[in-house]
């Protein structure tokens, strides 16, 4: 009985995979360069230099972030990172995180301001990211191994689909919560719409736009584990292969080093959307006394 009133949603699915694989291949092999391409170009800008160069170059970045302490604690959990051999696997998943970071926040922050200045564009975005946000993350890799085989692409495609939501959100809030007040003056003054969200609205919603920045940072690395189910590598691979060995030691290793790129991460880009939280006001002008009596208002002595 139940067979009958079965849905073939999965069969569905299947068929559009495989139209999409005979069509579309060349498309796909093209996205897979690309992606490849950017990833080893990453990883060989993380892993060419000698340990310490990159030590202090993000120690540096941290401490522009944020100050000498986040330099400091940069460096110590690098150190750690060091200190239990999984230097290699750390740079290989720090440039899996940074090229499917940068890839969705390139998509994501567009795809925000047209949520923002368009409620028809809006509407029609929203249920798309609550598909995203709410399917299981494995679902992602069974299409992604499909249309690019094993290896480190599946990971960044999955990765991007899985952590591109917050970035949209958060950036369609922050320029909904600028003042309108604020807009109506830049309107007032003639101002362009282009103009007015490059100078008024973006500015404005700066720490929304960089905490969407931040979370899809984090939803990256949270990925890194299933990325390495499907041959990405890096520190995901180490903790898969402890879980297969069950390996206590290695894995509580790759974990330790997976937790301290999260926090130097989250730090880094914490500490840049807060550069522009603080907004200086100017005082409101007070008003000119006219009283005689009063030791602020300049005499002028007519001439005799």
């Amino acid at each position: 009985m139940n067979e009958l009133f079965r849905l073939p949603l999965g069969e569905i699915a299947e068929a559009a995979i495989d139209v999409l694989t005979d069509a579309l291949a060349g498309f796909f092999g093209l996205i897979r360069a690309v992606f490849d391409g950017l990833y080893e170009g990453v990883d060989a800008a993380l892993s060419s230099p000698p340990t310490w160069v990159v030590i202090l170059v993000l120690a540096a970045i941290a401490w522009y972030a944020k100050g000498w302490k986040l330099a400091l604690g940069t460096a110590a959990g690098l150190l750690v990172i060091v200190g239990v051999a999984q230097w290699d696997n750390a740079m290989d998943t720090l440039a899996l995180v940074l090229v499917s970071s940068l890839i969705a926040v390139l998509v994501s922050i567009p795809l925000g301001v047209l949520a923002a200045r368009s409620d028809v564009a809006s509407k029609v975005i929203r249920p798309i990211l609550d598909f995203m946000q709410t399917m299981p993350a494995f679902v992602y890799l069974i299409p992604a191994l499909i249309l690019f085989r094993v290896g480190v692409v599946p990971g960044i495609v999955a990765t991007i689909v899985f952590a591109m939501a917050p970035g949209v959100r958060l950036t369609e809030l922050g320029i909904r919560g600028v003042d309108r007040e604020v807009v109506e003056a830049g309107h007032a003054f003639g101002a362009s719409p282009w103009r007015i969200l490059r100078q008024i609205q973006l500015p404005l919603a700066w720490p929304s736009i960089m905490a969407g920045v931040n979370q899809v940072i984090m939803l990256s690395l949270s990925m890194v584990v299933i990325a390495g189910m499907v041959g990405a590598g890096g520190l995901g691979g180490q903790v898969v292969q402890s879980l297969t060995r069950i390996d206590v030691g290695l894995g509580f290793e790759a974990g330790l080093s997976v937790v301290a790129l999260a926090i130097i991460l989250d730090r880094i880009t914490g500490g840049f959307g807060a550069g522009r939280r603080t907004i200086t006001r100017r005082k409101p002008a007070q008003p000119v006394s006219t009283d005689a009596s009063d030791p602020g208002v300049r005499r002028t002595v007519p001439a005799a």
